[in-house]
């Protein structure tokens, strides 16, 4: 018999909670659903009123992986849902707004990711990303290096940017915006990808072309695409090892020698938001949002 778990008033049906999703580790789904109960303090806010698309993987990342857009069937009527643009028409998205939904989602098995918009006005980007990706032999210390020259740049158009680890191989920046569409966000994403590339030629392609990639980070900027999603702070990853998109402190990217430090299992996220908080937490201010240049 499936398990029925209370959440905030509402009936969720848990399933599954001894399969082992990491073979490597033994982390298994029960562990997956707790580590997100316990971290939807600061998870949820990064998640309220986004359109949320799910990247799951029932039987761990060596099973069947595939992207969840729409809303998925059996989905309960309570979970709060919004009608998106899409270019072949509207399409209808969960919503995550609160704990319940949350553990809902995380039954499914999934990663959560999210636009660069609200729900309640997708013509504007409230989110500036640049998503840092070595080629190899290059590694995550590589982007650290190409995420400080970035983080300078941006300061001198008065944008404070935020680091996370994309919980794979790279670096996720982040800024809070205001004022512009997601066609104009990108365009200054690419123009900051190129300025990059200019200055740290050895070390930054803005093109995704896979044979100029190889020992190079990839300033990928084409995810403030109104269309485009990316991996959410904190969220788990459909890797080898449970790994989360883990916010980083400027010093710990500034200090980064070997890609392991850089590098959050579920367990270590705890113990570093009673140390630090939410470490992202500046990005849900609206007064710390600005209009780009």
């Amino acid at each position: 018999m499936t398990p029925i778990t209370e959440v905030e008033g509402r009936r969720v049906a848990l399933s599954n909670l001894e399969k082992v999703l990491y073979p490597e580790t033994g982390f298994t789904k029960g562990e997956l659903l707790h580590y997100y109960a316990t971290t939807a303090e600061v998870l949820l806010p990064h998640l309220r009123d986004r359109a949320v698309s799910f990247l799951r993987y029932p039987d761990g990342p060596d099973g069947q992986v595939f992207f969840t857009k729409n809303v998925p069937p059996g989905t309960p009527e309570w979970v709060a849902t919004a009608e998106v643009p899409r270019s072949e028409g509207p399409a209808r998205m969960v919503v995550v707004q609160d704990l319940a939904s949350l553990v809902w989602a995380a039954n499914l098995v999934t990663e959560f990711h999210t636009h660069q918009w609200l729900v309640r006005s997708p013509d504007e980007a409230d989110r500036l990303v640049l998503d840092l990706d070595p080629g190899a032999p290059a590694t995550i210390v590589h982007c650290c290096e190409v995420a400080l020259w970035l983080r300078e740049r941006l300061a001198a158009d008065g944008i404070e940017a935020y680091a996370k680890t994309a919980g794979s191989k790279g670096l996720h920046l982040l800024a809070a915006v205001r004022g512009s569409s997601s066609e104009r966000t990108s365009e200054y994403a690419k123009e900051l990808a190129v300025e990059a590339e200019r200055a740290l030629p050895r070390l930054v392609v803005h093109r995704m072309t896979k044979s100029l990639r190889p020992g190079k980070v990839f300033v990928d900027w084409s995810q403030n695409a109104g269309r485009k999603t990316t991996a959410a702070p904190y969220t788990l990853r459909a890797r080898r090892l449970p790994l989360v998109s883990a916010p980083v402190r400027w010093e710990e990217v500034a200090e980064c020698r070997n890609a392991a430090q850089l590098e959050f299992l579920a367990d270590d996220v705890a113990p570093r938001l009673q140390d630090h908080g939410d470490l992202l937490a500046g990005l849900l201010d609206p007064g710390r949002a600005v209009p780009l240049p």
